[in-house]
């Protein structure tokens, strides 16, 4: 079987940029969070709710329930969480330490750096993590609305937050986990005011890395009962710091216009092959049916008029191995007196 080779001016490349919404079935604005029972669990020091809860956009149980994001506390000295033993030397070691070194690590590369909101340290961080299946490559910055619920908290809430990525133009801090742009009151990647530290102790509400879909929030700023309420110690299991802030973010669904919206962008690369069968090329069939085992037609109208259909296209290596195969919509006529162009479009 005769090949045809490209040329270079047979193969072009495109990259676009396809915007979604984070959440299953494209929904944009998540107005709903379920946590799991089977996962929340806090019968021991290392229960996997002690380190974090995954939300779900419907009840766990329902065939079509999908995890959207986690959440988590964690506290560099270890408070929030029981000592994963009684041991000498094992007290503040347990799962809210591990989730702050486990963050610092991923931003900074070591865990002795602590989180500082502009000039401010606090203890503790709450986490938002995205579920990886979520946001394809990225999240897209500027789209960002995340409102916490009033439920508990005094002042000026609910809280609206986003990132200041369109009031600084772009400008990020570039960490281990990518870009890092503030948390700001605000909307769609806009600040409500003139300065990012809006609130008595000179720092912002969090950072947020949209490269990693990862939102770390300043629990000193976030007032009500998400501050001041923090726990040390534990008695219950609706003690855990964890569930205070999902509890804001549920809550904001059903007392709040807008709870968590969030779009996700992906970079789709496409390669066309125009591919071209001149008027002398491609006009008897490959099907061996059509030969005898001597090599002749069996049907000789074959022989001076063929008419033959173009339904695949195959892509081949330089060794001659396939590599791919395109079919067409709709079979494409050929003969001598018909030449036929074929715009052939990988996508990854």
């Amino acid at each position: 079987m005769a090949l045809t080779q490209y040329t270079e001016g047979d193969v072009v490349i495109s990259t676009d940029k396809i915007i979604t919404s984070t959440w299953t079935n494209n929904t944009n604005n998540l107005t709903t969070a379920f946590t799991s029972s089977t996962q929340a669990v806090f019968s021991s020091p290392t229960s996997s709710g002690n380190f974090y809860l995954d939300i779900f956009q419907e009840i766990s149980s329902s065939a079509t329930a999908e995890i959207q994001y986690a959440v988590a506390y964690g506290n560099r000295v270890g408070s929030g969480s029981p000592d994963f033993t009684n041991d000498t030397g094992s007290f503040g070691i347990g799962a809210s330490r591990a989730v702050y070194n486990q963050y610092r690590q991923l931003v900074f590369g070591d865990e002795t750096q602590n989180f500082t909101f502009s000039t401010h340290t606090p203890d503790d961080i709450y986490v938002i993590n995205v579920n990886r299946s979520r946001f394809k490559h990225s999240l897209k910055a500027g789209t960002l609305n995340l409102h916490l619920s009033a439920s508990d908290i005094g002042g000026t809430y609910p809280l609206k937050l986003t990132d200041d990525s369109v009031s600084s133009t772009g400008s990020a801090v570039i960490t281990n986990l990518g870009r890092q742009f503030n948390l700001v009151s605000g909307s769609n990647g806009i600040i409500s005011g003139s300065n990012i530290n809006q609130v008595a102790n000179s720092s912002s509400y969090g950072f947020f890395y949209p490269d990693s879909g990862i939102i770390i929030l300043n629990p000193d700023n976030l007032g009500g009962g998400l501050a001041p309420a923090r726990n040390s110690g534990l008695s219950t299991n609706t003690d855990r710091n964890q569930i205070k802030l999902y509890n804001h973010l549920r809550d904001a669904a059903s007392t709040e216009t807008g709870h968590f919206i969030l779009d996700s962008e992906e970079k789709v690369t496409s390669q066309y092959y125009f591919t071209r069968a001149k008027n002398n090329e491609y006009n008897y069939t490959t099907n061996p049916s059509f030969q005898d085992e001597n090599g002749n037609l069996n049907f000789t109208s074959m022989i001076d008029n063929p008419q033959v259909y173009i339904t695949t296209v195959g892509l081949y290596n330089e060794e001659g191995d396939m590599v791919a195969v395109a079919k067409l919509s709709q079979p494409v006529n050929k003969d001598f007196t018909k030449e036929a162009l074929i715009r052939v479009k990988l996508d990854y």
